[in-house]
């Protein structure tokens, strides 16, 4: 009898299938006692390999603006996997508070923007976080919504100092350690904006333009490495992103949500469990996704 195939990714074990005993044992079945159904499925989950809390108790997870939003939900949902976290961000508070919970992290309280920083805190990681197994450049931001004349320049080069010189730093201090292991998993989180222009995106997409098309190019660069490059592009997603782009206008944030059921950053966290649940033989070279609400808008034409 051919090998039932096993479940596809991370989460098709939080779902129990009809019949789950009987879909991957024929008979004779194996006599084993479950107390309820999550012990069958999390059974299941082990028999097939699927990514669970333990598999890799030996790595760490290097996660930049580990303080809010995608960060901190990817920061706990790799926690609760077993990786150890290097967390990096600004806010030092935030990041005690999440260690505190988590346990096993190493924080990393600097910014992005600040080289020497960056490079500094990695070289001096204790030695029990070099491991590192996956890099999450998550740290980026957009700023206002004017149009280019109306943006101050200040803005434009926070926007380019986080967005591409942020990553730019994480990757080229972070990057050593996985060579060396000949292993790892890079994650850059782009945005839909990289693609699909909108008012008042010009520098904001063009930075997450260059994510894209970074992360294409390292993935050519690392071939033969056994290092995989994924770029996650999310569309409209509930987060403090809008607090920081209208610079703490908390209304005229929330006004952006209003009406939409937008993806959530937990969202993007059970993405990347299911793209590291994929044999190491498989790439994923880019995920878009987008709220369902959330669709292309047409071209523009102005008439007179």
């Amino acid at each position: 009898m051919r090998s039932p195939n096993p479940l596809p990714i991370a989460s098709s074990c939080a779902r129990e299938p009809a019949n789950v005993f009987a879909l991957f044992y024929p008979r004779p079945r194996p006599k084993i006692k479950f107390i309820n159904s999550k012990s069958v499925l999390r059974y299941h989950c082990a028999k097939f390999k699927i990514l669970r809390k333990g598999d890799y108790m030996k790595n760490t997870a290097f996660i930049t603006g580990a303080t809010s939003g995608f960060g901190e939900a990817i920061s706990r949902a790799l926690s609760a996997q077993g990786y150890k976290i290097v967390a990096l961000g600004r806010r030092k508070e935030r990041l005690q508070k999440l260690a505190g919970e988590l346990g096993n992290t190493h924080i990393i309280a600097a910014d992005i923007r600040d080289k020497a920083a960056v490079f500094d805190a990695v070289s001096a990681l204790p030695e029990n976080f070099k491991d590192v197994e996956v890099l999450v450049n998550n740290a980026g931001l957009a700023l206002g919504l004017e149009g280019i004349a109306q943006t101050p320049v200040e803005d434009l080069e926070t926007m380019v100092d986080t967005n591409i010189k942020g990553v730019l730093y994480s990757t080229k201090a972070v990057l050593p350690l996985m060579i060396a292991r000949k292993s790892g998993y890079i994650f850059n989180l782009g945005s839909t904006a990289g693609a699909w222009p909108y008012p008042g995106s010009h520098v904001y997409g063009a930075s997450k333009a260059f994510i894209k098309q970074f992360s294409r190019n390292i993935r050519n660069d690392l071939r033969g490495t056994g290092i995989r490059v994924t770029e996650i592009a999310p569309g409209i997603c509930k987060s403090e992103f809008s607090e920081v782009r209208f610079k703490g206008d908390v209304a005229r944030a929330a006004a952006v949500y209003e009406g939409v059921d937008a993806i959530l950053p937990e969202d993007i966290a059970q993405i990347m469990l299911s793209c590291l649940a994929m044999p190491h033989r498989v790439n994923i070279n880019v995920v878009e996704a987008m709220a369902t609400q959330q669709s292309w808008a047409g071209l523009f034409i102005e008439k007179h």
